[in-house]
Parts: structure tokens; C-alpha cells; sequence
């Protein structure tokens, strides 16, 4: 893929149909209590899409990230795109674009992560995909392979909180997914030649603790794991897993409050009136990311939830708008998500993180409910970035 150094369009983006992205959260993971999560269908966006589109465009939002649901898809049989169809219809009539994430930290039961046949499973599953998502869509499509591939190694390798659920097998799993993701964007330009891929990952500040200059190399050490992921794509790091320049198209950052620590894991606090003064500008850590690249930025994730959701997202235009006008081609940003999502280990907590809440009818529907101070931030947010 080509490097991206022009200006961004004022106010705008080159590169997405709208530079607002509205994210729904839909990880399918088995989490630490062997349950198999489907966040889709926990919001009911599978059975809603038609009316979440139609809501985004009072918001200005034309753009998307959606996952596809590989353990649904791939059956004993070969594969059946029913989930996909009507997010896909809900798509071409409201004028939506869509950003598919194709494996949001799940896979269908009978695969091993680890095992021989996960990166040929995964490449035709990408194939099928593409072939169905082509022939249901219009434009210039977008896929993440796999998202955060650092997050899951670390959370399925090393922390035993997502499936696989191990504790000595971090590396093996990243090297893995990297495999799969090259095999899986092959699969999909073969199918679309002008696919386009963003590869999102945590973006993240680390600093060594005060008065610990031993631990200086290990908090540097952590720090500089966030580019692994990418540079492995890019074939500068391991470049026995295949990788190449041409694998690193757009680079997705998700970027929220705990993600500026001292080693090895207190935060900084966000929240804090004063800050704590080492907390580093959002709009420097996107420039690094360019300045190390050379890739359009967009940023891939990032909200926060009850009553900070306004300042929060009010602060990351901010800094946002500051990288664009210093240079830094950041293409978009995603509201992630933009309706409510519960936790993942707990169905009955909602975290009051979208700019709709949720709410439960006697039916069992749940209906979205537009959150007044977080709209109120997010049109100051906006009217920043068209002055960017």
C-alpha cells in the first residue's frame, strides 16, 4: 500500500466517508469463565442496525466499525453470511460505510489458536468474506483482519483472561496472529484488489516509577511492545512471519484513559484536577505513531463512561485537532462504542458508555436513549475538528 504524507482535508478526512466513525463493540471471545460473549447480540444492534444507522446520520457519521461474527459464520458446512446481510443492507440504505473487523478476539470452538490449520482456516474464511461483502456492497472496502493483535497475545497468552486462557504463550499467539492477518489480507486483495486495511492496536504511554531508575529499561521495554504488532506487519521486526510494507496500510489506534501507566500497571489518573504532570499530550503520542510509519492515523477507539464521556471525548478532539494542524494526517475518529455495551464478564452491568444508553422494556427490547451532556460535549468536540 502506498504511504499517505498529503494534508487532510480541513474539518474532514481523505480517506473515510466521514471523518466521525460510529464503533459497535462486538468481541465474541470466550471470557475467564468459559462463557462465550456476543456483544452484537447483547445490544441488540443485530436486530436494531436498521435504526442505529439511521440515528448516526443527525451525528454526521457515515462510517462504521462492525465486526463479523466468525464463529457463526463458519459451519460444519462452509459459511453462511445471514448476520452479515442485513447490517450490509442497513448499510447501502442509509449511505453507511462499514469497516469490518473480521476476527474481534473469537473463532469457531473447534480451532486451536496455536494449532497448524489456524492461519489456512482463517485465510479462507477472509476469502468467503470478502466474496460476499463485495458482492453486498459498494465503494472502497475496509477491513481489520484481526484487532489488537497485542491486546489478545497478552490477554490470551499471558494473562489467561481470553481463550486460550494461558499464561506461557504470549509470543507464540502474537506470532500467530501476525501470520494469520498476512494470510488473510492475501485472501481478501485476491478477492478485492482495492481493499483497504486498518490495523488497530492500544495506543499507550509508560513511565518508570519516580525514584526507580532500575526499573528505567523494563517501563521502556513495555512501552516499545505497543509497535510490535505493527512492525512485525510491516516486516521491520521477525520478518521470518512474512511480513512487508505492503501489509501496513491505515493504522488504527485505540486510545482511553488507563492507557498511560508507570510500570508495571498504577495509571495515571485522567480524572485529576491538577493532573499529574507527566501525563503526555494524546496529540504527541499520534505523531509519533506517523513519524514512525509514515501511515494515515485514525483513531480506532476511544470514549469513556458515565459523566466524564463529555469532557473526555471533548479532550481527544482537542488534542486531535492539534496533531492535524501540526500535520499529522489523522483521517478519523471513532466513537467506541457509540451505543452502550455491558461489561464482558458481567451481562448486567452497563458501563454508560455510548452516547446512547440502553435501555430494557418489559419486552426485552432495549431501547437506545440519547445521553444529553454527551451530545452537548460531542457538538463542541465536532465544531473543533471542522477547525482543524
Amino acid at each position: 500500500m502506498t504511504e499517505v504524507g498529503s494534508a487532510t482535508r480541513k474539518g474532514g478526512s481523505q480517506l473515510l466517508q466521514s471523518f466521525w466513525i460510529g464503533g459497535f463493540e462486538s468481541a465474541t471471545h470466550i471470557n475467564r469463565a468459559g462463557v462465550r460473549i456476543d456483544m452484537v447480540s447483547a445490544t441488540q444492534h443485530d436486530l436494531l442496525v436498521d435504526e442505529d444507522y439511521a440515528r448516526l446520520a443527525d451525528w454526521g457519521i457515515r462510517t462504521v466499525r462492525e465486526g463479523a461474527r466468525w464463529h457463526l459464520i463458519e459451519t460444519s458446512g462452509g459459511y453462511d453470511f445471514s448476520t452479515l446481510k442485513p447490517t450490509l443492507q442497513a448499510a447501502r440504505r442509509h449511505g453507511i460505510q462499514i469497516i469490518w473487523a473480521l476476527c474481534h478476539y473469537g473463532w469457531p470452538d473447534d480451532l486451536d489458536i496455536l494449532g497448524r490449520g489456524f492461519v489456512d482456516r482463517f485465510a479462507r474464511y477472509c476469502s468467503a468474506a470478502a466474496r460476499f461483502i463485495t458482492d453486498h456492497s459498494d465503494g472502497v472496502r475496509f477491513y481489520t483482519p484481526i484487532n489488537e493483535i497485542s491486546f489478545l497475545s497478552w490477554a490470551a497468552g499471558e494473562k489467561a483472561y481470553i481463550h486460550p486462557h494461558r499464561k506461557d504463550a504470549g509470543r507464540p499467539i502474537k506470532h500467530q496472529l501476525v501470520r494469520a492477518a498476512i494470510a488473510g489480507m492475501e485472501a481478501i486483495w485476491a478477492v478485492d484488489p482495492a481493499a483497504r486495511m486498518m490495523h488497530t492496536e492500544p495506543l499507550i504511554h509508560v513511565l518508570t516509577p519516580k525514584g526507580r531508575t532500575d526499573l528505567a529499561r523494563a517501563a521502556a521495554d513495555q512501552r516499545a511492545a505497543q509497535f510490535e504488532a505493527w512492525d512485525m506487519l510491516a516486516g521491520a521486526m521477525d520478518p521470518e512471519l512474512g511480513g512487508h510494507p505492503r501489509y501496513l496500510d491505515v493504522v488504527g489506534v485505540n486510545y482511553y484513559h488507563a492507557n498511560q501507566w508507570e510500570h508495571p500497571d498504577v495509571r495515571l489518573r485522567w480524572e485529576d484536577t491538577p493532573r499529574d504532570p507527566r501525563w503526555f499530550p494524546f496529540s504527541l503520542l499520534l505523531a509519533e505513531v506517523y513519524y514512525r510509519y509514515w501511515r494515515p492515523v485514525v483513531v480506532s477507539e476511544t470514549s469513556h463512561f458515565g459523566e466524564g464521556r463529555g469532557r473526555w471525548i471533548e479532550e481527544v478532539a482537542d488534542e486531535v485537532a492539534r496533531a492535524r494542524e501540526a500535520g499529522v494526517p489523522v483521517e478519523g475518529l471513532c466513537i467506541y462504542p457509540i451505543i452502550d455495551r455491558p461489561d464482558w464478564d458481567d451481562p448486567n452491568h452497563w458501563h454508560h458508555s455510548g452516547l446512547w444508553d440502553l435501555g430494557r422494556h418489559d419486552d426485552g427490547r432495549l431501547e437506545r436513549r440519547l445521553s444529553p451532556d454527551y451530545a452537548e460535549a460531542l457538538r463542541r468536540a465536532q465544531a473543533r475538528i471542522r477547525s482543524s
